[in-house]
């Protein structure tokens, strides 16, 4: 398969063509503008000689990136202390007391959010946003609406999302998620994103989540999440208390609880024959097996000898107990205690 890879540079002749082009609006509510997006500023070309010009179209460029990115990073830090995001859910449900405190601050105006232009796993993140929506459309043959709408709830406006969409078939709230191979794991990601999930949810009015992976690794991952009623109660409450110590001054706390383990589908055969500890395992289930199976039916035997008036039955290092439910259970006795004689 071939690749036609586009001429980025222009030659004089065509820098002297090209209108000038003013930097774009600001981002709305249903049209986010992704400051870090390099597509999404445009700078003027001289007519110059092709060295100069380039050199000097360059350092317009730059200078209209960095004053585009301050105006649009600034809009934008000002448009979220209005409410609590599905990032910030993760933090406030977060084991970091650092990062808590620091959007607490944030929200309150009192420092400007982390530019996070130069992190490259998150830049990585927002540019395989589109593939990783187009590609689970293309593997599920599902449709992805409302990309990038905000979304508020009906009844706390302190409580929105910024959706990465929502699946027309189903109605699952969809987020998009790039992730580093390294050890990664289905538990582990589905965990880190609940708290951001649940809120998405939550806002949304949805019984479900898709979380769409693309990994370091070139692997996708699609997981189904369930809303989890009670886990949503904490995450208002602990919302609510953050919301509250962002009107009133007061330092938040952290609020420590753990996120539910993910309830997730089981649609893989694995092959663990290189698995050492599998290995091991394995050989001891195969080894005793035969001992449990003689041990269960002597249990239930056990239980049929013991009378029906009986409260206890203890003989040859064993005692049966039965229950005010009329449950028995067994225990073994040390057989010297067992065999002296009883008063």
């Amino acid at each position: 398969m071939s690749v036609r890879v586009p001429r980025l540079t222009p030659s004089a002749a065509e820098a002297s063509s090209l209108p000038h082009q003013t930097a774009p609006a600001l981002a709305t509510d249903d049209h986010p503008l992704d400051a870090a997006s390099p597509s999404s500023i445009a700078a003027p070309l001289s007519s110059a000689s092709p060295d100069s010009g380039t050199q000097r179209s360059r350092s317009r460029a730059s200078s209209s990136r960095a004053r585009t990115n301050r105006v649009s990073h600034q809009s934008l830090h000002h448009d979220r202390r209005s409410f609590i995001g599905g990032s910030d859910a993760r933090i406030i449900m977060g084991t970091d007391e650092a990062r808590l405190v620091r959007l607490w601050r944030e929200k309150r105006g009192e420092i400007v959010p982390e530019d996070l232009s130069d992190n490259l796993v998150v830049q990585l993140g927002t540019v395989t946003e589109d593939l990783n929506r187009n590609w689970y459309e293309r593997n599920t043959g599902h449709t992805v609406k409302d990309v990038q709408r905000r979304v508020h709830h009906r009844a706390l406006s302190w409580m929105a999302a910024t959706l990465d969409g929502i699946v027309v078939q189903s109605g699952a709230v969809f987020e998009a998620k790039f992730m580093l191979p390294w050890s990664f794991s289905e538990e582990a990601a589905a965990e880190k994103h609940m708290a951001q999930l649940q809120h998405n949810m939550w806002v949304v009015g949805t019984s479900s989540a898709a979380l769409s992976i693309i990994t370091g690794g070139g692997k996708w991952v699609e997981l189904t999440i369930a809303a989890d009623p009670l886990y949503q109660h904490l995450l208002i409450t602990a919302e609510k208390a953050f919301w509250r110590c962002v009107k009133d001054g007061e330092a938040p706390r952290l609020f420590g609880v753990e996120a539910p383990r993910p309830r997730l589908q089981a649609v893989r055969v694995v092959d663990m024959s290189a698995s050492n500890s599998w290995a091991e395992l394995a050989g001891v289930y195969r080894q005793t097996r035969p001992a449990f199976l003689q041990h269960e039916a002597a249990r239930a035997d056990l239980k049929k000898l013991v009378p029906e008036d009986a409260r206890e039955a203890v003989g040859h290092g064993v005692r049966a107990k039965r229950a005010r439910n009329g449950a028995v259970s067994f225990e073994l006795l040390d057989l010297e205690a067992a065999d002296a004689p009883r008063q």
